[in-house]
């Protein structure tokens, strides 16, 4: 049997093949996954009961050789019914194009409709979903298609676990509501059913893949026409990930990756794996010298290490030798052993070969990868993997060897800003080096993106006028080429507290998410996973600007509204084993409620600015201010017990 292209394939069974209705409570050993028999139609709709107009045919399909189709006109349907084996709740998502209006995407439960999808004229294939269907054992389950005043097309069906995690955010502006529950639904559609069949090695070229493997707890990161996770992608993702629950997804990738930078491979991680989470993309993965393989990559699985532990507390972050060998490879063997064409003196700064993205390049930006030795991006990237180091071995119990980290940072950072990155500002800082030494200026998409994004060069004038600089590139002519760059601009300006222009751009984001991708096998923008991801996180991390420390049962939070939102609230936002509910009302009153049945959070209000006075539940405290990245805050550390709320203003 040929399996079909990829999301064909989270819903391949571990059974064999099903009837009509079918049940699989005869299969021997371990009870089975629910799971779609034929996803991708690839065997002629195995289980599907067809009316007259309706079938399989070959030619606009979107993965593999073979789609449902419905002919154009009321009345014609498709429908495949299921047993649930087990007790379940799950999302059901489908790629459709339909050149008219009028079809429907239904499920339906013992007869009963539980969601339908009125699709749009959208002669394109997009991506649809259906969400938090609970089955019970043995219900029957019901996945329909019905036609419209034009032709229907289907293919490529997918389930997913229904998101663990659900967060709600409520607003004076209804927009940011609605972005963030679009994001939500749209994020966990691309988690992968763990225990789920499905083909490795699917991409453009091999559209039925080399062979099949079992799926561990994954999500899409990266093309939806390729049958893997890119760590570039993944990196970017795993906070919003974590926001609606998929904490096993987050530990299981970077796990992988961890394993892959092996000595062999001179510590670079690969650049994807299958979603089995152990073998290597083909496409991108020829032999041990021949992968494609990133500088800053290595150092943003570091530095998301870190975060997935101060969002969970959990302890395999900092004890599991895996990913504490990858660690310290990381920021040691691997910077010695790609640290030779520029003399950077005192400090190291990891380096790209120049000879393109399989023999190692120094830039995520691969159009100008060729022939530079240092970027922006990965010097910068490298800067926040030992912060990220710094906070792990102190989780680990080691403050000398933080403290340590905590000095190379300093020292790189010092370093960047009174040399490497040159004297002139805006497009004229250095933002990279060739193999010659010879410095870049000039605009290098991420290679400058990240560098303001990371926090690397100094608060001030000239980190504002870099900020000026990249905000007219990418409104010109030579802006971001594809939205996934796109995704980093709103993380780069909260960063730097330009509120209003971060929010811009996540509402250019979403507005966009029905564009055609550049990609035209990928679908609409709003089809690429890190898009939804990623407004997740922007909002939360973002917005509410809150910065949890789970394993010292911390939470920072500040206001970033921007202006005319009068009040935005996140509810249910999950940090170590509990979650807590946040207010900002303005930026200078904000409400935290500690969600959890058990235990305390210490909780930093920041309100930007020196004002005269500060209340804790209508109490005034002593005024307290700190400087953080070069701005002022006026802080209180109030004690949220257990089932308590708490409110902090400032007054002046």
């Amino acid at each position: 049997m040929k399996p079909s292209r990829l999301m064909l394939l989270t819903a391949v069974a571990l059974l064999a093949p099903m009837a009509p209705a079918v049940s699989a409570e005869a299969a021997p050993g371990p009870r089975p996954q629910l799971a779609i028999p034929d996803p991708g139609f690839e065997n002629g709709g195995t289980g599907w009961t067809f009316g007259p107009g309706t079938g399989v045919g070959t030619g606009n399909r979107h993965g593999g050789t073979h789609f449902l189709y419905l002919d154009a006109g009321a009345g014609k349907s498709a429908r495949l019914t299921l047993v649930a084996p087990r007790n379940g709740s799950y999302d059901f998502s489908a790629w459709v194009g339909s050149a008219g209006t009028g079809g429907t995407y239904t499920v339906r439960r013992n007869g009963e409709t539980v969601g339908t999808v009125d699709l749009p004229q959208h002669a394109g294939y997009a991506r649809y979903t259906i969400s938090r269907v609970d089955l019970r054992t043995g219900d029957r389950l019901e996945i329909a298609f019905g036609s419209g005043s034009s032709w229907v097309n289907a293919d490529d069906l997918m389930i997913s676990p229904a998101a663990p995690a659900d967060p709600k955010v409520t607003s004076s502006d209804p927009e940011v509501a609605e972005m963030f529950a679009w994001a939500q639904k749209k994020a966990n559609s691309w988690v992968q059913l763990p225990g789920t069949t499905g083909p490795v090695n699917v991409d453009e070229n091999q559209t039925g893949g080399t062979g099949t493997a079992s799926y561990e707890p994954t999500y899409w990161a990266g093309y939806a026409n390729r049958s893997a996770y890119y760590s570039r992608d993944m990196t970017h993702q795993l906070a919003g990930a974590h926001l609606i629950g998929l904490d096993a997804e987050n530990e299981t990738m970077l796990r992988s990756y961890a394993a892959s930078a092996t000595a062999e491979h001179k510590y670079f991680p690969v650049w994807s794996l299958n979603f089995d989470a152990k073998t290597y993309l083909s496409i991108d993965y020829k032999s041990p010298d021949n992968f494609v393989r990133e500088v800053p990559a290595t150092f943003e699985l570091v530095e998301k290490a870190a975060q997935a532990y101060l969002w969970t507390g959990d302890r395999r972050y900092v004890d599991d030798p895996v990913l504490w060998d990858f660690y310290r490879h990381a920021t040691e063997q691997f910077i010695d052993l790609h640290n030779s064409a520029k003399d950077n003196g005192k400090v190291k700064v990891a380096e790209g070969t120049g000879q393109g993205i399989f023999q190692g390049a120094a830039s995520y930006n691969e159009q100008d990868g060729d022939g530079l030795a240092e970027a922006g991006d990965g010097i910068a990237s490298e800067y926040q993997a030992y912060l990220a180091m710094a906070v792990l071995a102190r989780g680990k119990g080691d403050t000398a060897l933080a403290r340590t980290y905590d000095k190379r940072a300093a020292d790189l950072k010092t370093y960047f800003n009174d040399d490497w990155s040159g004297t002139g500002s805006g497009a004229d800082m250095v933002r990279a080096y060739t193999l010659s030494g010879t410095p870049v200026t000039g605009w290098g998409k991420e290679n400058s993106v990240f560098m303001p994004m990371k926090q690397i060069i100094d608060p001030g004038p000239r980190n504002d006028a870099y900020l000026d600089y990249i905000e007219q590139q990418e409104l010109g002519p030579e802006g971001s080429p594809n939205i996934e760059s796109t995704t980093y601009l709103p993380d780069m300006f909260f960063k730097n507290n330009r509120n209003d222009t971060a929010w811009q751009w996540m509402r250019k984001i979403y507005g966009e998410r029905e564009t055609q991708h550049v990609n035209s096998s990928q679908g609409p923008d709003g089809d690429y996973p890190e898009v939804s991801f990623t407004l997740v996180s922007q909002t939360v991390q973002g917005l509410m600007g809150i910065t949890p420390d789970a394993p010292d049962h911390k939470v920072t939070t500040q206001s970033r509204l921007p202006s005319g939102m009068k009040w935005l609230q996140a509810a249910d936002v999950p940090i170590g084993t509990g979650t807590v509910t946040v207010r900002h009302d303005g930026a200078t009153k904000t409400t935290l409620t500690n969600n959890a049945r058990t235990g305390a959070y210490q909780w930093e209000a920041r309100f930007p600015g020196v004002h005269t006075k500060i209340e804790v539940d209508g109490v005034p405290q002593r005024v307290r201010t700190k400087k953080v990245d070069g701005v002022t805050y006026t802080y209180a550390t109030p004690t949220v017990r257990a089932g308590r709320t708490a409110v902090v203003q400032v007054t002046g």
